[in-house]
């Protein structure tokens, strides 16, 4: 069970600089993968969706790649000799109108483009690649390794709040149990009451009755919960991702617990089935951020 919230980051040197990459994840009900790269990286965005995708099934996928300056170095000093060929030409003509000599600085070339520090965003995209390719990886590799770690977690705390759901369970069939024989007694009594006694032994009680507990019963209610918390706990051991799976058997969970709500006709039952569906939206909150 993986969580979709992560985070991995990794640098890779490239030139006089470093490329930084950088993943994070939030919950998506569906995958997506979002690149930013500098623009003269463009070709291998592709490449880079593909190697996350790979190893992403659900999940909105921010990947970021930031060229960055090493502290205390200088990146690679290139000449443009046309430039300085005709500005050499230029000079000499000068030199000539003027009768004099005229002097230029290192400021003037770097200002005239004539030397210039490289930089590593135009060096050859395979260049570039083989560089990034492997910082790629070993974010990816914490990104996923994270994920992992706040799914253990998350299922720790799933596999609690399921059991908890097994306590309401056995108190809801406890509490069931007697609602028919309150529902006589209380009959009984009203009938007495009103000055209408009638023996226990009445067919026409019985059949009130007989219709009551079998408009109320909610056995088969029960043993469909037992099943999907059964279930529950089995696709949480499973390695591949299984968010959308339980988030079905949440709603097959809250649809026997509302059912048995509307047909118990009990105050105190009913009272339990809203503390059941409490705990139940905990666990659907949690179950929205597993891949």
């Amino acid at each position: 069970m993986n969580s979709m919230t992560g985070f991995g980051a990794a640098t890779a040197p490239l030139g006089g600089s470093s490329i930084r990459v950088e993943i994070s994840g939030v919950n998506r009900k569906q995958a997506e993968i979002a690149v930013a790269l500098p623009r003269a990286w463009a070709a291998l965005e592709t490449t880079v969706r593909d190697t996350v995708a790979a190893a992403v099934s659900r999940g909105r996928v921010n990947v970021s790649f930031i060229l960055q300056q090493v502290p205390g170095t200088a990146g690679a000093l290139t000449l443009d000799r046309d430039k300085l060929a005709a500005l050499n030409a230029t000079l000499a003509e000068a030199e000539s109108t003027l009768g004099r000599k005229v002097e230029t600085s290192l400021d003037s070339l770097l200002r005239l483009g004539i030397i210039a520090e490289e930089n590593e965003s135009e060096l050859p995209i395979d260049t570039i690649q083989a560089a990034a390719e492997p910082a790629l990886r070993e974010a990816l590799d914490a990104f996923i390794t994270l994920r992992a770690q706040e799914g253990e977690n998350m299922k720790r705390d799933l596999l609690a709040r399921i059991n908890t759901l097994r306590q309401f369970r056995e108190q809801l069939m406890a509490r069931a149990e007697g609602v028919a024989t309150r529902h006589r007694e209380v009959l009984l009594k009203r009938l007495a009451d009103s000055g209408l006694p009638l023996p226990m032994d009445d067919e026409r009680i019985i059949k009130e009755i007989a219709l009551f507990a079998d408009k109320c019963d909610v056995s088969e209610e029960m043993t469909r919960l037992e099943s999907h918390l059964n279930q529950f706990e089995k696709i949480c051991d499973k390695a591949e991702p299984v968010g959308r799976t339980l988030d079905f058997l949440c709603q097959e969970i809250f649809r026997e617990l509302n059912t048995t709500g509307s047909k118990a006709n009990d105050a105190e039952l009913a009272q339990l089935v809203v503390t059941a569906k409490t705990e139940l939206e905990k666990i659907r909150e949690q179950v929205q951020n597993i891949e």
